[in-house]
């Protein structure tokens, strides 16, 4: 079934879908959280706040689907917030899959449907049915321990059939003065039914001192009433003065009145207001308390305390507004701190901002060509102005990595249950930022490598205690920068990467031909491979050799690069670096022939010159021998070669090498562009970049390269070692 909305409506809609996405990945965060230790009452809240909120807004939308089915799973909630519920594995578990259909159903209203499939349907009177069976039996239940409170001085049987209890203590001369107290307890009949009557004459003195036209009497009245407090209250407008009038919720009304406080909008945010609002107080008993607080200076009490003082509403709904007005003030606060961007108005900017960084090159070069020392120095400041507003837009589109691994923790509870193993998660470095479009890229492989680690990883109970190991395996997520360059890590305590089992699997699938040398990470990367799996049996996690090829090949994408650590019985590690960003990087421009080419600044670590005649492929550094790469060789670039030479020394992961260039033209700014399909088969570039002057340069991958470089000499120490022998 379908439903119409006008625009505003939809445009409304598109806010509500976000926030609930938002609001059930909180759900299920706080859930994780405590399935890993002890209840907390802050978490429980803040779970029980999501599901209220969802629904309060869906019922807006006329969502009826998403509404009845979080009104059940906030009865269980709230049980569980009361302490009448015990949270355990099972209600924690019924909750994540209640939390799953509620995004189904979510999803289902953002493509304008009620429902879903019927096996969804169908899915979903399941959970229900789950649910009810820890719901309370009473629609409203019972207040909990900790937040019932009672007007002491009122002790009275309360009728579940009324809802208002009215302590009426007329002026003594009200008679004198023509008001009859029963007059006006007749009067509150035409507002509703008078369930419960008691009279109190214990001011009433002995027949001798008695005055007949002297009230002593007072009366508590249980009123069944639609009618709200201001409407009662107004039928005693002529009495107030010298009486005393209290009009209150019965207790078993106060969570109807502590549930209207938590449906209020934003705008309401005192705490009068509030009360006002959801019609426990009247504005004549907030002007009495404001102004008892007001004339009794040295008390100093705030509002809410002087309105139970004064009777006028129990302390229960006070400490509801309370948090009400907390929790509008923390939204309000979160509001002003930040907006929703749409994420395509932000990749326009940073185009936009690409397109200005090529233009200022082409600016600045026309000022060095006029050999204007005053335009120079303009445009050497516009080059900072720019240089500033890159980074600040690129700034927008950094997000902690945490969103990321904060999924990693249900994915963790879901497999481990599958595996029949005790599997926690453990998390460092989620505030560690990284670039928009990298964490949507970067899921789906660390996806594959955790489930790889649980199930091929992380041992069994019975072998971890065998191996004096903890029964509880862990698998790690850690995040951090280095080197202008984000390193996520996943690591595990289990197993270990068995190096020989690998090599001979490879040989066995022909991935690598028999009496192969390999370098260690070179063996490791082997599991990277389309079709590798060492699993002797196919589960439905893994075993078929899909998943870590797709792994390599997205990090590959990212422009990004994995380096393994393991040791046998001890567990593995797995260190994925990528760049920050991935629109624009600081780069190295330097000429080789007439070809210009960009090296990653966040890669170099010094500049030297070329000894003369220096025809070897490496030269001593400080002590150490460093190996060339020759980028004229690399690219076949057969352009004229200049006479003075130059080497950029470059690092990654540990692997170093110079680069021989022609010519060094120092630093600038470089907007990536992708080469394309047709060069997809060139090793060694990143991408391209076109510079002032229009011409096209490459940017190099100093991974691949050093990569290759690694290789080249392992394979000439293996040749020299066998022609020794």
């Amino acid at each position: 079934m379908s439903f119409e909305l006008d625009d505003d409506m939809k445009a409304a809609l598109v806010t509500f879908i976000q926030e609930s996405v938002e609001l059930l990945q909180e759900l299920e965060d706080r859930l994780m959280i405590l399935s890993g230790q002890d209840s907390s009452d802050d978490d429980i809240q803040a779970i029980f706040r999501c599901a209220h909120t969802i629904k309060g807004t869906a019922g807006l939308f006329g969502l009826d689907a998403i509404v009845r089915f979080t009104h059940i799973m906030e009865n269980v909630l709230d049980r569980v917030r009361k302490h009448e519920l015990d949270i355990n594995p099972d209600l924690i578990g019924l909750l994540l899959k209640s939390g799953d259909h509620l995004r189904v159903l979510v999803d289902a209203a953002s493509h304008g449907r009620e429902t879903t499939s019927p096996e969804q349907l169908a899915l979903g009177e399941y959970l229900l049915n789950q649910l009810k069976s820890y719901q309370n039996t009473l629609e409203l239940p019972k207040t909990s321990a900790n937040t019932q409170h009672k007007v002491e001085t009122i002790n009275t049987p309360q009728s579940a059939s009324g809802n208002w209890l009215l302590f009426l203590q007329f002026n003594e001369h009200c008679l004198r003065d023509g008001m009859d107290p029963l007059a006006f307890i007749r009067y509150l009949t035409t507002l509703g039914d008078i369930v419960e009557l008691s009279t109190f004459a214990h001011n009433m003195p002995d027949a001798e001192h008695m005055d007949p036209e002297t009230n002593y009497l007072s009366f508590e009245i249980i009123l069944s009433s639609n009618a709200d407090k201001e409407t009662i209250a107004a039928a005693f407008e002529f009495v107030r003065e010298g009486s005393v009038i209290h009009i209150i919720p019965l207790e078993h009304r106060i969570p109807y009145y502590v549930e209207l406080i938590n449906s209020l909008s934003p705008e309401d945010a005192k705490l009068g207001e509030l009360l006002i609002k959801c019609g426990v107080i009247t504005q004549h008993e907030l002007d009495q308390g404001l102004n008892t607080q007001s004339t009794d200076t040295t008390a100093n009490k705030p509002i809410g305390e002087i309105l139970v003082e004064q009777r006028v509403v129990q302390q229960p709904i006070v400490n509801a507004a309370l948090t009400k007005q907390k929790d509008l003030k923390e939204q309000k606060a979160r509001e002003n701190r930040s907006i929703r961007i749409d994420a395509e108005r932000l990749d326009k900017l940073i185009d936009l901002i690409g397109e200005l960084v090529i233009s200022t090159s082409v600016a600045t070069l026309s000022a060095k060509q006029v050999r204007s020392v005053a335009l120079h120095e303009a445009h050497a400041h516009v080059n900072s102005l720019v240089e500033a507003v890159r980074s600040s837009a690129l700034q927008l589109r950094m997000v902690a990595i945490g969103t990321v691994f904060s999924r990693f923790q249900r994915v963790v509870y879901d497999i481990s249950k599958e595996l029949n193993k005790d599997i926690k998660l453990v998390i460092n470095g989620a505030e560690t930022e990284v670039d928009k479009s990298v964490v949507e890229k970067i899921s789906d492989p660390l996806t594959h490598m955790v489930r790889n680690a649980m199930d091929h990883g992380i041992e069994t109970a019975a072998v971890r205690l065998a191996r004096g190991k903890p029964e509880q395996g862990t698998v790690k997520l850690n995040a951090y920068h280095s080197s202008g360059s984000i390193v996520i890590e996943v690591s595990d305590d289990g197993n270990g990467l068995d190096k020989d089992k690998i090599l001979s699997t490879a040989i066995n699938r022909g991935l690598i031909p028999p009496g192969t040398e390999l370098t260690e990470q070179e063996i490791y990367a082997l599991i990277f491979e389309p079709g590798f799996s060492t699993a002797t049996q196919i589960s439905n996690l893994s075993g078929r050799g899909v998943g870590m090829d797709v792994v390599k090949r997205n990090i590959h994408d990212l422009r990004g690069a994995i380096k393994i650590n393991s040791e046998i019985g001890l567990g593995t590690t797995i260190e994925i670096h990528l760049p920050l960003t991935l629109a624009i990087i600081n780069g190295f421009l330097t000429k080789v022939g007439d070809i210009s080419y960009i090296i990653p600044l966040d890669r170099v670590i010094e500049c030297l010159e070329l000894p003369t005649n220096e025809q070897h492929d490496y030269m001593e550094l400080r002590g150490e021998v460093l190996p060339f790469i020759r980028l004229r060789e690399v690219f076949n670039n057969t352009g004229p070669i200049s006479k003075r030479q130059n080497v950029i020394v470059v690092e990654h992961l540990g692997l170093k090498a110079g680069l021989v260039v022609d010519r060094l033209l120092g630093e600038l700014q470089t907007v990536i562009k992708p080469l394309g399909e047709l060069f997809s088969h060139v090793q060694g570039v990143n991408g391209s970049t076109i510079l002032g002057s229009g011409e096209v340069a490459l940017i190099i991958d100093v991974a691949t390269l050093l990569a290759q470089q690694e290789k080249l000499m392992q394979a000439s120490l293996t040749s020299a070692l066998a022609h020794i022998n």
